[in-house]
């Protein structure tokens, strides 16, 4: 993001602040003042209509602040909130508001025309009376809808500001002549703080109706391209119009509760010609505010159109290249203009105040509350790259989000929901379109930042020792063989698609060089493109070093990325090339010293067969590794490409041990609510004779995976021989555990403890410092 200062523009008019300031508060004081804050007044009372100003005011406020805030952080060129969004949080983003705001700026042409005609409806009993037929909104709005357009297309932005200067002189001596006017007959004698009338309508109604009002404080935004200086002239120029539009509000409402009945002011929509000390002003005032608000939203509406197309968001290519092209030095957007002006004459044919004002309230409230939403973002995010000159606290835009989505559901839920719809699938289109920009997630991914931060120095703060109930993997897994072989990556997303968190990693053997960080970075482009096409939830990375062991070592020690500390690491060979042994053998010492679980996965080339059946296998040695063996086994079960996975547990214990540990293992599975049937837990009797080579190959013959404990101490003293004994075509993933994983929520330690004391004192697995953690120590290959 650019931060220079600017002092003028590529192209444009050179504006300074004024008219940023009259596109502003000519289009506040305007339609809804004139013709419904009496209506308001009249239906809600006059805490009512306060309350209504005040909750306009929490949405647009923020806003004001929020716009002025990004156009300080940037060079601001055309396009208006458009321009400022899209190249603060990128074009996605940008586009996906600008969309919903050129709509949203194109219907408020349409209303204040059909207010301007309006302002002619005392006349029209005149014209019934002398013509004979009763004059329709429409004979007025329609003509001039054509009028303004014809301008706008000859003269552009010129006449539009010129002409701001007349209006807003006009507004200014008729609220004068309104403010000095006396009370009607009918005013009440005190301030009527609730006084409304019978049968009102709904509080929120009427706020849809009256919100436009608070609309118009970002008018002269859309004129960032013709001002001198947009990152001063913006902030001051809105924030200073929204602020006396907010005063003169609060004033007029006041004025008006005082000075008629709530029959008066809900039934006569000229009500403020019968208070003001010279009634016919007040029409006129209504038709110059209207017409000025017209103007500078016709000013507005086509240069975000042309923004829009110039970043080519537009669905046809040929779309861009018409309605980004400017006429002459200004750069004025015509062709835009003349699109706009279908949009205009097709709303201004409906000739409802009421019905295109809460059109234009359910726009405006999408689009500024999704612009707070990516202000607050932005703030909470912490981005160093988001240094405006102007800044505001992050709870505005807070508010203002709340504020804007909570009245907009409140407003009409229908219309609410289809607006929130409209703007997830155009952003969602956008994204499809723009592959590669900046879009939401970057913004996101600030935010979660903060949030990883902060909770990973608030866990290790607690010092909370981790509930062995709650137990869940957090799982890396490196190979040197990621471009070649899938099945340590589908196991690994597998465990971590909903439980836990998986971090995947490559190794690349050699020295760190410019070159091989490139060809690294080469390959973590592929593996994240794998992720994404496997829709894994997987975190991938590569590490560089010179040998396995010490890529190994130096990735035990580091923090796990998902804001947990890691416990698990798994390794792979390959049965027909176990050339990868040695390596995994000194590599599991070290993740064991460091306390991790080491799971060690034999690959083949039936990569898990049809994903149907899942064999635990259990044996004496694997009391501590039981529970993880089983946990395992439940989650893998548990993913879609697992669907229908049946787990089977066989218990293969000498003939004095086996009733006790089958017991222990109807525990496991009825306590630890695994969805295992104790028909599927199988007890098996070996002699010492018996080899689990030959055992595992009689009765797991069709597993898709089979589990099987792991020793450390065995694998290294037969150099990882028993790994690579069996003799089946299955998959096999062999499992240590180096935490003491309870997976029924009454299992105690000490209980497990004494059971291995008792174990070894029984001549059970091997004695030692290893020894409560050993599997399979008592069986070897059969000796010929």
């Amino acid at each position: 993001m650019e931060n220079t200062d600017d002092t003028k523009t590529a192209a444009g008019h050179g504006f300074g602040t004024a008219p940023v300031f009259l596109a502003a508060i000519s289009t506040i004081l305007g339609a809804i003042l004139f013709l419904r804050f009496g209506f308001a007044v009249g239906h809600v009372g006059l805490l009512g209509a306060v309350a209504i100003v005040l909750i306009g005011h929490a949405i647009t406020i923020p806003t004001g602040l929020a716009v002025a805030e990004i156009a300080t952080n940037l060079k601001v060129e055309g396009g208006g909130e458009y321009y400022i969004v899209s190249r603060s949080f990128g074009t996605t983003v940008g586009g996906a508001i600008g969309i919903s705001l050129y709509f949203s700026q194109a219907v408020s042409v349409a209303f204040y025309l059909i207010a301007f005609a309006e302002a002619f409806r005392p006349l029209f009993p005149i014209i019934e009376a002398s013509a004979g037929f009763t004059p329709d909104v429409r004979l007025i709005s329609v003509p001039a809808a054509i009028l303004l357009i014809i301008l706008m297309i000859k003269k552009g932005a010129n006449i539009g500001v010129s002409a701001l200067w007349t209006v807003v002189g006009i507004l200014a001596v008729a609220l004068g002549v309104f403010f000095l006017g006396s009370p009607t007959a009918n005013a009440p004698m005190e301030v009527p703080l609730l006084a409304r009338i019978e049968d009102p309508h709904e509080f929120f109604l009427v706020f849809a109706i009256i919100f436009p009002a608070f609309t118009g404080m970002t008018a002269g935004v859309g004129l960032s391209g013709d001002l001198k200086n947009p990152r001063r002239s913006i902030p001051l120029g809105t924030m200073a119009a929204t602020v006396v539009g907010l005063v003169v509000y609060l004033a007029i409402i006041v004025k008006l509760a005082t000075s008629a009945s709530p029959e008066e002011l809900a039934g006569d929509q000229f009500v403020m010609s019968k208070i003001a000390l010279w009634g016919p002003i007040i029409p006129i005032g209504l038709a110059a505010a209207t017409i000025s608000s017209a103007i500078g939203s016709i000013l507005v509406a086509p240069r975000t159109l042309q923004a829009l197309a110039g970043d080519k968001l537009l669905p046809v290519g040929s779309w861009n290249a018409l309605l980004a092209e400017g006429r002459g030095k200004q750069n004025e957007p015509v062709n835009a203009t003349v699109i706009t002006s279908v949009i205009v004459l097709a709303f201004v044919s409906l000739g409802s105040v009421d019905f295109v004002a809460q059109i234009i309230s359910m726009f405006f409230m999408i689009t500024y509350g999704t612009l707070c939403l990516i202000s607050f973002l932005e703030h909470f995010a912490g981005n160093p790259s988001y240094r405006p000159t102007f800044r505001t606290r992050w709870y505005f835009s807070l508010l203002g989000a709340v504020a804007s989505f909570v009245m907009m559901f409140q407003m009409n839920a229908g219309y609410a929901a289809l607006a929130a719809i409209a703007m997830v699938l155009i952003y969602v289109g956008l994204k499809r379109t723009r592959a590669g920009e900046r879009d939401l997630s970057a913004v996101l991914k600030g935010v979660l930042f903060q949030l990883t931060r902060q909770l990973q120095v608030t866990i290790q703060k607690g010092e909370a020792e981790v509930d062995m109930n709650s137990w869940r993997p957090s799982f890396i897994a490196i190979s040197r063989h990621s471009l070649k072989r899938v099945s340590t990556f589908d196991l690994l997303r597998w465990i971590s698609h909903w439980h836990g968190f998986g971090t995947y990693i490559h190794y690349t053997e050699g020295k760190l060089t410019i070159e091989s960080s490139k060809q690294a970075a080469q390959i973590q482009k592929r593996l994240i493109s794998q992720s994404q096409a496997s829709r894994a939830s997987v975190y991938v990375d590569t590490i560089i070093s010179s040998d396995f062991k010490t890529a190994v070592e130096q990735i035990v020690q580091i923090p796990g990325v998902s804001g947990m500390d890691n416990n698990s690491i798994l390794f792979e060979f390959d049965r027909e090339h176990p050339e990868d042994m040695g390596d995994i053998i000194e590599s599991s010492r070290s993740a064991a010293i460091v306390g991790y679980n080491v799971c060690v996965l034999r690959t083949s080339d039936r990569h898990f067969g049809y994903r149907r059946s899942i064999h635990v296998w259990l044996t004496e040695g694997d009391l501590r590794n039981a529970a993880l063996m089983i946990i395992l086994a439940y989650i893998i079960a548990g993913h879609d490409d697992w669907y229908g996975c049946e787990i089977k547990l066989f218990a293969a214990y000498k003939e004095e041990n086996i009733e006790r540990q089958v017991k222990k293992l109807s525990h496991f599975v009825t306590e630890g609510r695994i969805p295992i049937s104790i028909k599927n837990v199988h007890r098996l009797q070996i002699s010492e004779m018996d080899s689990l080579n030959s055992v595992v190959a009689k009765h797991s013959e069709g597993a898709d995976l089979i589990v099987a404990g792991l020793s450390l101490k065995k694998m290294i003293r037969d150099k990882g021989k028993f790994l690579s004994s069996f003799s089946g075509d299955q998959d096999i993933l062999f499992v240590r555990a180096g935490e003491d994983i309870l997976i029924a929520p009454d299992e105690d330690k000490t209980e497990r403890l004494s059971e291995m004391e008792r174990e070894k004192s029984e001549g059970g697995p091997e004695s030692g410092d290893e020894s409560s953690r050993e599997s399979n120590d008592e069986w070897s290959p059969a000796k010929p």
